[in-house]
């Protein structure tokens, strides 16, 4: 794949833009619950997609389709929804986390690929490239309800932490336009040094600096937002695309598109300290909300390099849709995986033999089972006494009546069932109710399976003992 992501954003800016989914046991119900995970989405330009990735494993789950070319894209605080920037549909697609499904598409205007939350979730702020304009959209009712003008061909956008304040680059007038976000009206214009070309905008945590990538002069300028004032102007790689500070705003990482890197930045001092090679054309970078990941895609390369901060190496690539721009790390609430237990025998059993019963667990949830121990546990009744219990891959105590493994269980998928022969007493009662739980794999419910069992045969102890003397 061939970088084309630096001259279609150029062109934009230019305004030249031309790119026109038996005994029956009785097994208790499942109960439905949901777990916290890490996930990224990427937005792949050419496959009009968004890959869904599980950051524990760096892992493809899901792929979403969405509008054309989308570009930028955001995770709400509350970790619920995605917004996509289709930057040649002109609107934006809003992507339901928990189901991973689009469930509205907002209007905005010409080319939009900058994307931007406020810290409370309540508005998503979108640059129109071409319109030169920014997009506000509630998000209670994915409407647009202001067109703030800005700076002519602005690429991206960030919010201050506070959410008072948006910062908008124009990448060809060498501005940053500042927004509020109570009036949404521009209320101040920060001069950049003459020629930086800016396109990528990133604010600190700590609320005290914004950065912008200067795409022309392969810099970075440091505003201060006490003063609305560039502060600083220092050297990166070739062609700086997009930039994400740390969440303690001690370093900051930028994707250079031409020079294949991601050059680290120490805003004490505002210095390159560590150049990392990745991918072809890096496009964007986004964080890990415990700051010790960096997640890069690449655009030529169609896969996203993963950086350890604590030592500025990649130590992970996996491969992603076609020509992936944007990205977003959050948490968000997912559905786990949820067991099942059944248990179940054939026939009657007789007093004075052997009988069997079948015990499978299964997963009906939507995530796998997470590697932890999953333990069955069986209790017989009084009458019953184990013989053996067993099970292909399932580490089975006879003395316990316990089976357990920890494989991984696919959703919607069972393990191999556990065999467990049981001696009936001569004694047994007629009827008796075997029990059996299954515990853990990051289900945190305990399951149960009973199975009521009839028992047949009148041993006469006596009568045979009798019959069998000499």
């Amino acid at each position: 794949m061939s970088k084309q992501v630096g001259s279609w954003l150029r062109a934009c800016m230019a305004g030249l833009v031309v790119l026109a989914g038996l005994a029956l046991p009785v097994v208790a119900p499942s109960p439905a619950w949901a777990a916290t995970a890490e996930r990224a989405y990427v937005a792949n330009f050419l496959a009009n997609t968004v890959s869904v990735v599980d950051t524990a494993t760096n892992t493809v789950t899901a792929t979403v389709p969405v509008g054309t070319r989308p570009y930028g894209l955001v995770l709400t605080p509350d970790g619920g929804h995605v917004y996509v920037a289709n930057s040649i549909a002109n609107n934006v697609s809003v992507i339901d986390t928990a189901t991973n499904t689009v469930t509205a598409t907002v209007p905005v205007g010409d080319r939009p690929t900058g994307i931007a939350v406020a810290p409370d979730g309540g508005h998503v702020y979108v640059t129109n490239v071409v319109s030169g304009t920014v997009s506000v959209i509630d998000t209670a009712t994915n409407t647009v309800t202001a067109t703030v003008p800005v700076g002519n061909g602005p690429w991206d956008v960030t919010v201050a932490p506070d959410g008072e304040h948006v910062y908008v680059p124009s990448g060809n007038q060498d501005t940053v336009s500042v927004i509020d976000t109570a009036t949404n009206t521009v209320t101040a214009t920060i001069p950049l040094p003459p020629g930086s070309g800016a396109l990528g905008i990133a604010a600190s945590p700590d609320g005290e600096h914004v950065y912008t990538t200067n795409s022309n002069s392969n810099t970075v300028s440091v505003i201060d937002t006490a003063t609305n004032t560039v502060t600083a102007t220092f050297a990166v790689g070739n062609g700086p695309i997009h930039a994400v500070v740390t969440p303690d705003s001690l370093y900051g990482y930028v994707t250079n598109e031409f020079s294949d890197d991601v050059s680290v930045i120490d805003t004490a001092t505002n210095t390159v300290i560590d150049t990392v090679p990745i991918g072809n054309g890096p496009i964007y970078d986004a964080i890990t909300p415990d700051g010790e990941r960096v997640y890069a895609t690449n655009s030529g390369s169609d896969n996203v390099s993963v950086i350890d901060t604590a030592t500025n190496t990649v130590t992970d690539t996996f491969t992603v849709g076609d020509n992936p721009i944007g990205i977003a790390i959050g948490l968000v609430t997912v559905p786990g995986p949820s067991l099942t237990i059944t248990k179940s025998h054939t026939g009657n059993f007789v007093r004075g033999r052997q009988g069997t019963y079948t015990i499978t667990v299964g997963n009906n949830g939507t995530d796998p089972t997470n590697g932890t121990t999953v333990t069955v546990q069986d209790t017989l009744p009084a009458g019953l006494s184990v013989a053996s219990i067993t099970g292909s891959g399932w580490n089975c105590t006879r003395a316990t009546i316990t089976c357990t493994r920890t494989s991984v269980l696919a959703a919607g998928s069972n393990y191999p069932p556990i065999t467990l022969r049981v001696r009936i007493a001569r004694n047994a009662p007629s009827q008796v109710t075997n029990t059996a739980t299954v515990t853990g794999g990051g289900d945190p419910a305990t399951h149960t399976a009973t199975d009521p069992t009839t028992i047949t045969g009148n041993w006469n102890w006596n009568w045979s003992w009798n019959w069998h003397r000499p």
